[in-house]
């Protein structure tokens, strides 16, 4: 703890410490203690120098790899937020039998939830990953060098807690890596309002229906890039999304025109969704009709467009 800079704090209690006389031999840390340690310094924020990593490594008998991935399993809390079909199984020594199964992989716990730091298996052993992992929900952190192995653990759990959050994730095992845009894009929420507060202020004087009705057209063309696209999309004709597209830009001006306008709305436009459905899935959670809800999927575009009476 003192190497790492964990100092314990001083008290009337604090048992001293003996001086380590010269040649004094000292008992090797148990494995099982030895691996914890080398987690928890892995998984913590703060810069750990790189040579208190290997010798770490080598008093647990783990190989320092030079890229890892972090593993996040669904926990039993995890469970009510996730479709039937997807809620884990309660199984005894979870985290090690994953770790036999995953070959080196390093077992540790953050808060509540469970963990492993495998080496980077390299961008085409997802299935095998899925195999490993039985079946069990999971998410798979992005691939980063060892020494930040804790912001790899830190957005494999972001993306476990969205994905409870937004109703249950659609497959058992998420990668990180397939939702980059949306966990920067909600890395902040208090930005991601004042970005869509900003540039969605021109739809503010519209009802609810005609807003709502103007984003998805709008959203559905820049995802595109035309009208024909959009109006597949939203299964509408493509004079309807033309005749919608003309309003926007009598909102907005020319700089519609602009791709950096268009690149800030697009983000605006999802950043609004994604929060939307955050908040209506945790008023559900918190509400009486929770039971109606939870197995309710969120609308495609489509879907809201039919809603709309478009």
């Amino acid at each position: 703890m003192l190497t790492l800079g964990l100092r314990p704090a001083a008290g009337p209690e604090r048992i001293p410490t003996p001086r380590r006389k010269p040649g004094q031999v000292v008992t090797a840390m148990p494995g099982t203690r030895a691996r914890q340690a080398l987690f928890t310094a892995l998984a913590d924020d703060r810069h750990i120098p790189h040579d208190v990593l290997t010798e770490l490594a080598g008093r647990a008998g783990w190989p320092l790899p030079r890229r890892v991935r972090a593993i996040v399993l669904a926990g039993p809390h995890d469970a009510h937020s996730m479709a039937p079909h997807l809620v884990p199984q309660p199984t005894p020594a979870l985290t090690p039998q994953l770790a036999a199964a995953l070959g080196q992989g390093l077992p540790g716990t953050v808060e509540a939830d469970l963990c492993l730091l495998i080496p980077d298996p390299g961008p085409r052993a997802r299935a095998a990953l899925e195999s490993a992992l039985g079946g069990r929900v999971a998410a798979v952190g992005h691939s980063v060098p060892v020494v930040d192995a804790a912001s790899s653990l830190r957005w494999a759990r972001r993306l476990l807690a969205l994905a409870a959050a937004m109703g249950g994730p659609a497959e058992r095992v998420t990668f990180v890596d397939d939702h980059l845009s949306e966990l920067l894009m909600l890395q902040d929420a208090s930005l991601a309002r004042a970005l869509s507060a900003r540039w969605l202020r021109p739809l503010e004087d519209l009802t609810p229906r005609q807003s709502e009705r103007l984003e998805v057209t709008l959203l559905a063309w820049l995802e595109s890039g035309g009208a024909p696209e959009a109006a597949r999309t939203l299964k509408v004709h493509p004079q309807t999304v033309r005749y919608r597209l003309r309003q926007i830009e009598k909102l907005f001006g020319p700089a519609m025109r602009e791709p950096r306008t268009r690149f800030e709305l697009e983000l605006a436009l999802r950043s609004r969704r994604l929060l939307a459905q955050a908040r209506q899935l945790r008023s559900r959670a918190h509400g009486p009709v929770r039971a109606l809800g939870a197995a309710a999927a969120p609308l495609s575009p489509a879907g809201r467009a039919r809603i709309n009476g478009l």
